[in-house]
Formats: C-alpha cells, sequence, structure tokens
C-alpha cells in the first residue's frame, strides 16, 4: 500500500516540532541550573508574627469557688389532721409570723366530750371497785389475784380517760415551731381524715442557700467557710457553709451543699437566685488577665500563651480563682513572663514571635 505524500510531509514536521522542544527544555535547565540566586520572593523566609504582650500584676490571693444556688427555707411543713372531724376555727391569716403551739385550724368536739365523760366515769367505778377490794383483801376476803383484777381494771380505765383526752385534744392543729403560716389549705366547713393538711408553714431563721458542687470542688470546701452571697433580688449577705452532702448525685456526679444565713426579721425570702462565692483558707500567688484571652491547647486545657526567655509561644494551664469587673485571678502563669493578650490565636505553640508591649501598641 503506497502512503501519501502529504502524510509523510505532516509526521515529518511532527517529529521536528518534537525535537527542537526537548532540546529548548534541557538547555532552559541547564541555565537554570547554573544560574545565580536572584532572591525569589517565594524562596524568601516567612516574616516574624507580631504579637502584644504585656507582664500581668501578681499578689497573694485566698482560694474562692463561685457557686450558683437558691434561697430554701430551714423548715417547711404542712400541718395535719391527727383525727377526721369538720373544720370550725380558722384563726391565723396567710402570711402571719406565729409562735410555737398557736393554734391554726380547729375540728368541731362532735362527741369527744361524751366519750371524756363516760371515760371519767369508768375511771370512778374502777377506782371505787379498786378500794374496795384492797379493803377486803385485808380481812380476808378477797384473794391476792382478785385484787390484782381490779387493779388491771383500774389501769385499764385510766388509760382510756388518757385516750379520750387526747383524741379531743387532736381536734386542735397547733404550729409545731416558730415560722410563717404561708398557706391556708383547709377553709372553715371542710371535713378534714386523719393526714389531709390543715395549712402550710415555714421557717425562714436561718435561710439557707443551697449549692451543687462538682468533685474537684468538694476538696476545696469545708463545713464552717464564710460564704459571699448576692441575690437577684438586690441583697448581699454572708452566711456560714453549714452541711456538704455524703453522697453524690448519680444522675450529676455532684454534692449538694447547704449555707446557713441569719434571717432574725425575716426579711429574705425563699427560693430566690443566688451569686456564690465560697472563700477557703488556701492562698495563692495569682496573675489578674483579660478573661477574654484563655485559649484551650489540643487537649482540651483552659490557658493562655505566653512567652520564654527566647520569645516562643508556650501554652500553661491555668485555673481561675476570683472574677472582678476588669478581669479574672488565675494561677499557673510562671512568674516574670510576659502574656500574650492579642495575636494568640494566630500564633502557634513553639513559633518565635516579635513582641510589642501594649502601650507600643495601641
Amino acid at each position: 500500500m503506497k502512503i501519501k505524500r502529504s502524510y509523510l510531509i505532516a509526521l515529518g514536521a511532527l517529529i521536528a516540532i518534537t525535537l527542537w522542544f526537548a532540546v529548548q527544555g534541557r538547555t532552559t535547565s541547564k541555565e537554570n541550573a547554573n544560574a545565580p540566586y536572584s532572591g525569589n520572593i517565594l524562596a524568601k523566609e516567612r516574616p516574624i508574627a507580631k504579637v502584644i504582650i504585656s507582664y500581668p500584676p501578681s499578689e497573694t490571693r485566698r482560694l474562692s469557688t463561685k457557686l450558683f444556688g437558691q434561697t430554701e427555707t430551714s423548715r417547711d411543713v404542712r400541718v395535719k389532721a391527727e383525727t377526721r372531724g369538720l373544720i370550725t376555727q380558722t384563726p391565723v391569716k396567710e402570711g402571719q409570723y406565729v409562735k410555737a403551739g398557736t393554734l391554726l385550724c380547729r375540728q368541731d368536739i362532735d362527741a369527744r366530750d361524751a366519750v371524756i365523760s363516760q371515760a371519767k366515769a369508768q375511771l370512778e367505778k374502777a377506782q371505787m371497785d379498786y378500794n374496795a377490794g384492797v379493803k377486803l383483801q385485808e380481812r380476808g376476803f378477797r384473794s391476792e389475784n382478785q385484787v390484782a383484777a381490779l387493779q388491771a381494771a383500774l389501769n385499764g380505765a385510766k388509760a382510756s380517760l388518757k385516750i379520750a383526752e387526747i383524741e379531743r385534744d387532736n381536734v386542735d392543729m397547733r404550729a409545731p415551731f416558730d415560722g410563717i403560716f404561708e398557706t391556708q389549705i383547709a377553709e372553715k366547713g371542710d371535713y378534714l381524715m386523719p393526714g389531709q393538711p390543715c395549712g402550710h408553714l415555714v421557717d425562714l431563721d436561718p435561710l439557707l442557700i443551697s449549692v451543687e458542687l462538682t468533685e474537684t470542688q468538694m476538696s476545696n470546701i469545708k463545713q464552717g467557710q464564710t460564704a459571699l452571697i448576692h441575690l437577684a433580688t438586690g441583697e448581699k449577705i454572708t452566711g456560714k457553709v453549714e452541711r456538704i452532702g455524703s453522697i453524690a448525685n448519680p444522675a450529676t456526679r455532684s454534692f449538694t451543699a447547704e449555707i446557713s444565713v441569719p434571717n432574725t426579721d425575716r426579711g429574705l425570702k425563699a427560693g430566690v437566685t443566688a451569686d456564690v462565692v465560697i472563700q477557703s483558707d488556701i492562698y495563692k500567688t495569682a496573675h489578674k488577665i483579660p478573661s477574654g484571652i484563655l485559649s484551650l491547647n489540643q487537649n482540651g486545657d483552659i490557658g493562655i500563651r505566653y512567652l520564654d526567655e527566647h520569645n516562643h509561644v508556650r501554652f500553661t494551664k491555668t485555673k481561675t480563682i476570683d472574677e472582678e469587673a476588669d478581669g479574672i485571678w488565675v494561677t499557673g502563669i510562671p512568674e516574670n513572663h510576659a502574656v500574650i493578650i492579642q495575636g494568640q490565636d494566630f500564633v502557634a505553640i513553639g513559633a518565635k514571635v516579635s513582641p510589642v508591649t501594649s502601650e507600643d501598641g495601641q
């Protein structure tokens, strides 16, 4: 088969072009290899990052734990009926302060007085029978067993009278302690069975603040420590740690603690949100820093970035022990080291940086 001349010419041109590009590529590579360094911008070192630093003030401060809780009553009961009957009196008004023993509700006497009269009559008869039996025994007309039986009947009559008197007294529902009669539950005309409530009585002195402690906070909190409390209603008060729970909540792994606050005038109320700071007896050197410079390392630890003596970025874990309006006090910062207060999020740990003081950076 004869190949056309035009095909041969095209094939030759393609081969010639390929050989030309190959020769030019080798020549260019050789020239570039022998060419002197010209300071190509890609070959330049990256510029050192600048960060703004500060030397935070330090002082010895007392360790404190900040918690959140709410106020509670020290005692809270529903005064209940001990017998059945119709409510005939409710002499105390809601919100009134009452002393222990104050009558809160009274049920009708019904037939209870008649039962007492009957018990008294039976007691009198039993007493007469016993007295007569003793005299007859002295004359030899009664045996010792017969007198013992009369003695038992007398004791039974006394017990019956006592039970009748208690049953009559049970119609009176009285305050078991000094407190505020918070709610009238049963009104005049209601019929109460044993165990049904008449009213709600609360004790606000002392007032208790309930808080939850984590497992790590437990080591810093001791019974008797002072607590500074700021209530949502605006009051600032002081209390003492009264009780620390011994068993953790299985759902939250936290322990309940109670703080006692004197409230003799009962001006503080229950159910109010409270910010609590408990001060310990431990003192440590702390530094004051802006709260915004706290960051996380790759392990999720909270801390700050600072500079070593060669201006390399380092990380240290910190622990907040106190808070103020213009910053927080933390432990864990090495002494006499600069803390990065701006630019910490843009430099890697271990990188060398160019520090600028906060005054120069403004």
